[in-house]
């Protein structure tokens, strides 16, 4: 943990996790930086001893801000996300206690769909196995197996058809798919007919889809969405793809329809333990999912790690710090602060939350 050696005066910034030098030292222009400089979290304890004193915090998606941790911020006047998906930040509490929320929402969308590609193809294509049969000793050369399905003329299913939705759809418009997506906002026909993807109502879409990718925030309505009800909807032999939040699958349904033969692969990004927002969380990967290296493909939450773009990501919530701690309202803030001095009912300061859409 590195802190900087300037006036006490001066306001207190807390950065989470590890970032590039040149984000301390944009801050340190004008703050006080306390920084994680491990690639390991800190502990619940070490996290509220390094914030209790903070003006203001740059958090990461292991984090996890609510209203009794932030009871004991006072001083707190912004919470800078390093991420786009925030269902594991209570927006309300920090609305309610007078606290900016900001997150970076037009930067990891071209790296989160060139992962869900490299996943869709890994998984189709039998990567991993065939790593591990050179790795192996007994490669031989070329033998007639580990066949695998790929993309080219394939139907494609995506489920979310926001930015990333659509960045995905333009990248598959060389492997001559057939793209189908569901979201509930519909395209407009001429979206539609750019991104030649053509929408389908969710059962619909499981069931004639060789490929589904989920790109799904964490809400109520998607906890779950593909479960064992829903796996069993889909084309026997097709495979799933997930980038968007992990608890969006049930991961222990999963390994059964894998086990079952009714999906073909599994790649995830994104996995249930992570999802902080959710309190009856499992607090591991599925065993069954991570004993099964034949048909599955994991990465650890490389949506956005591609270096160019997380110094972006980190500069930016570093610029949304400054404009907060500089009394102007943060370029990327999803609230409106509630004055200390002004108590309204929670639907009203609810209203003023922007709505966290499908990626």
């Amino acid at each position: 943990m590195r802190k900087a050696s300037t006036s006490s005066s001066r306001p207190v910034v807390v950065i989470t996790h590890k970032v590039h030098e040149q984000v301390k030292q944009l801050l340190s222009t004008q703050c006080q930086v306390v920084s994680n400089d491990s690639t390991e979290s800190w502990s619940p304890e070490e996290l509220r001893r390094q914030a209790a004193q903070a003006d203001a915090l740059m958090v990461f998606m292991p984090d996890s801000v609510d209203d009794q941790f932030l009871a004991q911020c006072p001083r707190l006047k912004v919470v800078a996300a390093s991420l786009k998906g925030y269902d594991n930040f209570d927006i309300e509490a920090c609305t309610r206690r007078g606290v900016w929320f900001t997150i970076v929402p037009d930067l990891l969308t071209q790296p989160t769909a060139e992962l869900a590609l490299g996943l869709a193809l890994g998984i189709t294509r039998n990567v991993l196995p065939g790593d591990q049969l050179v790795r192996s000793g007994n490669y031989q050369g070329w033998r007639p197996v580990l066949y695998g399905s790929g993309l080219c003329r394939k139907a494609i299913g995506i489920m979310g058809m926001g930015k990333v939705g659509q960045a995905l759809a333009q990248l598959l418009a060389g492997f001559d798919t057939t793209i189908f997506y569901f979201d509930r906002k519909r395209l407009s026909s001429q979206e539609e007919s750019r991104l030649r993807a053509s929408y389908l109502d969710r059962d619909r879409l499981l069931a004639i889809s060789d490929v589904v990718v989920l790109l799904l925030p964490l809400q109520n309505n998607t906890v779950h969405l593909i479960n064992q009800a829903s796996l069993l909807q889909m084309k026997r032999g097709s495979y799933l793809v997930n980038v968007g939040r992990g608890s969006v699958v049930d991961e222990e349904a999963v390994a059964d329809a894998l086990i079952g033969g009714q999906l073909a692969g599994y790649a995830a990004d994104v996995f249930e333990m992570e999802d902080w927002a959710r309190f009856d969380r499992p607090h591991t990967i599925s065993s069954r999912l991570l004993c099964n290296s034949v048909n599955t493909l994991f990465t650890p939450h490389l949506g956005s790690a591609v270096d160019s773009v997380r110094l972006e990501i980190e500069l930016t919530a570093a610029r949304n710090i400054l404009e907060a701690l500089n009394g102007q309202e943060p370029a990327d803030a999803i609230n409106q602060p509630v004055p200390a001095e002004t108590t309204v009912a929670a639907d009203e300061y609810r209203s003023t939350l922007k709505p966290q859409s499908y990626q």
